[in-house]
Parts: structure tokens; sequence; C-alpha cells
């Protein structure tokens, strides 16, 4: 009974391997949700805004105080100049900023350039749009970005976007500024507009993060999705937002309208009391990441695996010898361990085969056990 443009996508992986976790009482190092909560003063604000009466629809557009928290923090932190009333949609999360974008941008049988391994919503958020995908491949170990390929499939005559994610998960790999120029080179040479997520902007530990919308040519076509969640640790108040010129935004306004029209009220008023928080709290989490990283490199290494070890984001990938599917699926019962299988995530999941992708924004102490038992599975 499903319709056809959503018959081929199942269910998540996210789901399926959750699942496992609490069938089994695995420890879940495959969904990227932190064992911890954000910072006092975030939960604070969200308890002042419920007692203090924000509980009901928001504006449709946002609450303007986070409207006006958002334009500033990227004023701030990267140059970029906003109008809080037209160039700011605050969403259901980063998830709902892409699909009211393609939903709103896409015209049946339109194309979008994905590179993959790729988050899962993506494919589906372009089917449901009635869009058809291009996907350019990034391959283990380097992840290097194949900018012929990208030209080739972004030079279809029905190509209308490019969808681009860096920091990238689940690679952790976060794209250079050779990269980004090219990819931008492209975007221009053909007329795509570029949706940009960029939810891991600043849980990078190695290298830096350029906003494609920074580049010579590209405001005026990017639109830019972030969210609380993974910088504030608050993945389940899914308070993301698109930023970017008026005409593209006004586009994702159009559909988010009759996706969720507004809501999460109190999340948005706390997180304009935190966004603009002194930058210290972005580099203190990127120390505790980048250590809780180390951590669980040194941990997976000592386990036998070999470590692709990432720039950013939540996510290490292991190479292993054959299925990372099989190897996922054995893993609970083996070890008492949940990882994710990162072919999962390609259009092709034979290219990602030997892939396992493990979460690190865990405590320490979870971390360490996790990495005690795979070093040894039971009845070793």
């Amino acid at each position: 009974m499903i319709a056809s443009r959503l018959a081929g996508f199942g269910t998540t992986i996210f789901t399926e391997f959750s699942a496992l976790a609490e069938r089994t009482g695995a420890i879940n190092l495959g969904q990227g949700f932190p064992d911890e909560d954000g910072p006092a003063a975030l939960l604070e604000a969200a308890s002042e805004a419920i007692r203090s009466g924000a509980n009901q629809y928001a504006p449709l557009a946002g609450v303007p105080a986070l409207r006006a928290a958002i334009c500033e923090h990227q004023r701030r932190c990267y140059g970029i100049e906003l109008d809080p009333d037209t160039d700011v949609q605050v969403t259901f999360g980063a998830t709902e900023a892409i699909a009211a974008a393609l939903l709103g941008l896409l015209e049946p049988g339109d194309e979008v350039v994905l590179i993959d391994p790729s988050y899962d919503a993506y494919a589906a958020a372009v089917s449901l749009a009635g869009g058809l995908r291009r996907t350019v491949a990034l391959r283990p170990p380097d992840w290097r970005l194949d900018v012929d390929a990208l030209r080739a499939a972004a030079a279809g005559p029905r190509v209308r976007a490019l969808l681009l994610n860096t920091p990238h998960n689940p690679t952790g790999k976060v794209f250079s500024r050779a990269e980004l120029e090219a990819i931008a080179a492209i975007c221009r040479e053909h007329d795509l507009v570029a949706i940009c997520d960029e939810v891991y902007e600043h849980l990078v530990f190695d290298g830096e993060h350029v906003p494609l919308a920074t580049l010579d040519g590209m405001f005026e076509r990017t639109l830019t999705v972030s969210s609380l969640g993974k910088t504030f640790s608050c993945t389940g108040w899914k308070t993301g937002w698109a930023t970017g010129p008026a005409g593209l935004v006004g586009a994702v306004r159009a559909a988010k309208q009759y996706l969720s029209f507004a809501g999460g009220t109190p999340f948005q008023h706390a997180g304009a009391a935190v966004l603009g928080m002194a930058d210290g709290w972005f580099d203190e989490l990127a120390g505790t990441l980048r250590e809780r990283r180390d951590r669980l490199c040194a941990g997976l290494e000592a386990a036998g695996l070999e470590v692709l070890v990432p720039q950013a984001t939540y996510f290490a990938n292991v190479l292993v010898d054959g299925d990372g599917a099989e190897f996922c699926r054995e893993l609970p019962e083996r070890c008492g361990v949940v990882a994710i299988p990162t072919g999962a995530f390609y259009a092709d999941p034979s290219i990602g085969r030997h892939l396992v992708r493990f979460a690190f924004c865990k405590r320490p102490g979870v971390i360490d056990e996790a990495a005690r038992r795979l070093a040894r599975p039971k009845g070793a």
C-alpha cells in the first residue's frame, strides 16, 4: 500500500539498528545522538520559556528572537549578512528544512546531485518531491571528491540542485576550500541551486569549515541548513533552519507551511537565548568530542579494526573484512555493541560494502566499555 515514490526506501537503517540495540541490550554506537544533555543554560532557557507561556504556535517563519540570533551567528562566524524577516526560515530540524527546500524548488522529473555516502533522508526527500537523484561517490580511505565525475553528473538538462553536506556524515570529511571552489564553479556553470547541510559546522577537529555560501557568486544560489541539535547536544528538540536569499528561503517557507506550519516554540526561545553564547562553548564541545573521537579510534584499533580517523562530526568509520551489513547484524550478539553499515548510505551499496560507522558522541565510560567488548568478543 506504500506509494511508489517511497516503496524502495523501507525502514531507515537507524530504526532497524536502534531497535536491535534495545532488543539485545547492546551498547548503541549506531545512531548519532549524545548520551549527555547540552549546556545547563539551554535547558533552563527552555524551562523558563515553558513556564512563561511560550507554548502555542510560533510564527510561520519562526520566533523573531531566534531568527535574529541566527542572523547574528551567521554574521559573527562567517561574515554573512541576512535579513531576519526574509532570509531565515525556522524548521523542525535540518531534515525538514532540506525536505521543504526540495519540495519548494523541484518540478517533477528535476534531478538533484548527491555526494555519496549521504544521509538516507536525502534520497527519500528527493523522491517525495518528484525528483530524481544523480550520485557521485566518495571512496575510502581518503574520501577524495572526483571533480570530473561531479561535473559530469551536473551536466544533465534536468539537473536543478546539488545537495552538499559538510562537515560530512557519515565519513567525517571536511570538504577543503579547493574542493568547495570546484563545487561552486560547477554550480555557477550549470546554474544549480546548492542546498548545504552544515549541521556539524562547529564539530570540526581537523581542518576548517568553509560555508559554500561565502564563496564568490554563491550566496545568491545557496540555501544553508543547520540546527541546534548537534551544536548543543539536543537532537530530540528538532529545531533547525534554512538561510539564504529571500527567493530561495521563500520556496522553503512555501512548502514548510503545509508540512508542520510551526511549533517547538519553547525550544525556539531557548535557541535564541543561547545561540549567541560566547564561541567558547563551540570550542569546548569540539574539544570534548575530539577527545572522544581519539578515545574511540584507539579502542577500535586495539580491537584490530582499520580505522579511518574523521576530521569532524560524531562518527568514525572502520574497514572490515567481508560484508559490513553482516558484520553489524552479528555484532550485538558477538560483542554487545551496535554499529551502522556505511553501505546503507550509498546508492550503490557495494562501494561501502566493507565500511562500518561507529558514533563517539557518548560518555567516556560508554566508549571504553564498547571498546573492551569489541576487543574481547563473547566466548573468546
